[in-house]
């Protein structure tokens, strides 16, 4: 049988608690859903006690919901020792779990609250014994234990020597500055569960060294009954352990335990309370990361297409994601053929060589290219290959200010001789064709009549995408298209009448 291990979601307490973070009512209430009925989490952390009148009508909405649906013993209310006060706003507020808030440590027990030992005890047995009382299940956290542990141990065992004859459900073990290394989480969490083998411990771990998965892995494996995460690891100073790293960390290194949480409903969840909280997500952040799941080097795309070289374990359908190939300067044939792939698109080899060249030389001008672009590179490339360039616009200057007329310098070079203008026009682009018509004149010839004009990006695509310029042309004769790809909407015009030039 694998051990199961209780996960305790504080996103709405301890993560609330990010800087610049604070949810509304009806977010609160959202999460909470997601995580009991989603992402299947055991319990919640939802609210400190006190706090504020709105923190009291979110508990208040919250537990009238779980009351209904049967999650009233899943959500839960950070308390103090305070002569019941908490326990009072609890019970107004509809809750039956308290996390009462207690010392951990005989220095932030001696500094801050100026108590004996034997003072702050007593104290606590009353708040027990009162929360019991009243229909209240209790369990306790020790604030400041790693210190505790490091520092002042025979408190720490003193404490959890009373602790153990108190009617509670949970010790809950914070590492409240996030001081401990994996090393000591282990040590410490070992002895207690050697020492007190019945009693159920939860770890919470904090991120300060960026060690808080790992030190969640070691106090797992030490024995602990419970963990405490947030949602994209949010919470104080740098955040506390993150929900969907130690998740998948338990899933693959730990066969010997089980965890609730549906892997699926991970993202969905993440990305949500990235929109409630304001907090982005880390393009890097593992597994819910925008980049986590995409492969840039093409070398990893040509060995993902040899057998799945590049895989490992974590794979993003797990969390219900999809794995992307970037397209940039690193680019290989072997990118461009994976999203050719998921395009329904195919290209033979001297066409995809073109069009990789092209994208590696977007790539390097550091534009972002996207599968979605793809079509409109390959008519791009395509197309060019239909003339011989006799004709280049070699260089130009444009211009747009306020109260000004638009106007563009331009140089032109019409086999192999090299002629400026210059023009003012109604805008940019109208200003430049003014200017390429005086170049003309100048050889007699005359310029086709410009007769439908359209800019179109990739759906999705946001104001720095690749844009395609169509433009239809009309001489005496015929009428025909060309077509100009660039992140510059007049760019993309100008090299459209660049191609143009070349057909007449």
């Amino acid at each position: 049988m694998k051990r199961k291990i209780e996960i305790m979601d504080t996103t709405l307490r301890d993560g609330e608690q990010t800087s610049g973070v604070s949810f509304s009512i009806s977010e609160k209430l959202t999460i909470t859903q997601l995580l009991l009925e989603e992402l299947l989490v055991d319990r919640v952390e939802i609210a400190s006690a006190r706090v504020s009148d709105g923190e009291f009508e979110a508990v208040k909405t919250i537990t009238s919901w779980a009351k209904e649906n049967g999650y009233l013993q899943a959500i839960e209310i950070l308390t103090f020792v305070d002569n019941g006060i908490s326990i009072d706003w609890m019970l107004k507020a509809g809750a039956k779990v308290q996390n009462l808030l207690t010392k951990g440590s005989l220095n932030h027990l001696t500094h801050q609250l100026k108590k004996t030992p034997e003072q702050h005890f007593a104290e606590i047995a009353d708040i027990i014994a009162l929360g019991s009382k009243k229909g209240i299940d209790t369990n306790v956290y020790l604030e400041d234990w790693s210190n505790g542990m490091k520092n002042s141990p025979e408190y720490v065992y003193q404490y959890l020597n009373f602790l153990s004859k108190q009617p509670i459900k949970r010790i809950l073990l914070p590492d409240t500055l996030g001081v401990l290394t994996p090393s000591e989480t282990f040590q410490y969490i070992a002895e207690l569960r050697h020492k007190y083998p019945d009693q159920h411990i939860d770890f919470h771990a904090h991120n300060d060294y960026d060690l808080g998965t790992a030190n969640v892995l070691e106090a797992v494996k030490a024995g602990v009954n419970g963990l405490h995460l947030t949602v994209n690891g949010m919470g104080e100073r740098a955040g506390n352990a993150p929900m969907a790293s130690v998740v998948a960390v338990m899933n693959d290194f730990l066969p010997d335990v089980t965890v609730s949480v549906k892997e699926s409903a991970i993202y969905k969840v993440s990305k949500l309370v990235e929109t409630f909280s304001g907090i982005r997500i880390p393009a890097n952040k593992p597994i819910v990361g925008e980049n986590v799941f995409t492969q840039t080097a093409g070398i990893h795309a040509d060995g993902d297409n040899k057998n799945n070289l590049y895989f490992n374990d974590l794979l993003p359908e797990r969390f219900g994601r999809k794995r992307k190939y970037a397209l940039g300067k690193t680019s290989g044939k072997a990118n461009i053929e994976k999203n050719l792939q998921e395009l329904g698109l195919k290209l033979n080899q001297e066409d995809l060589k073109k069009v990789t060249q092209r994208v590696i030389e977007l790539g390097d001008r550091k534009e972002t290219v996207t599968k979605e672009d793809l079509p409109y590179i390959i008519s791009d490339v395509l197309d060019s290959n239909l003339y011989e360039e006799k004709v280049k616009v070699e260089s130009y200057v444009l211009t747009h200010a306020k109260g000004l007329r638009p106007s563009a310098t331009i140089a032109v070079c019409i086999d192999g001789k090299t002629m400026e203008e210059h023009a003012q026009g109604d805008g940019q682009f109208d200003a430049f064709m003014k200017a390429l018509a005086k170049v003309y004149a100048k050889k007699n010839l005359r310029l086709p009549k410009l007769v439908d004009y359209t800019v179109r990006i990739a759906p999705g695509s946001s104001s720095d995408a690749l844009c395609e310029t169509i433009i239809t042309w009309e001489t005496g004769s015929r009428t025909f298209v060309t077509r100009g790809l660039d992140s510059d909407q007049t760019v993309c015009a100008i090299k459209a009448t660049q191609k143009m030039l070349n057909i007449i």
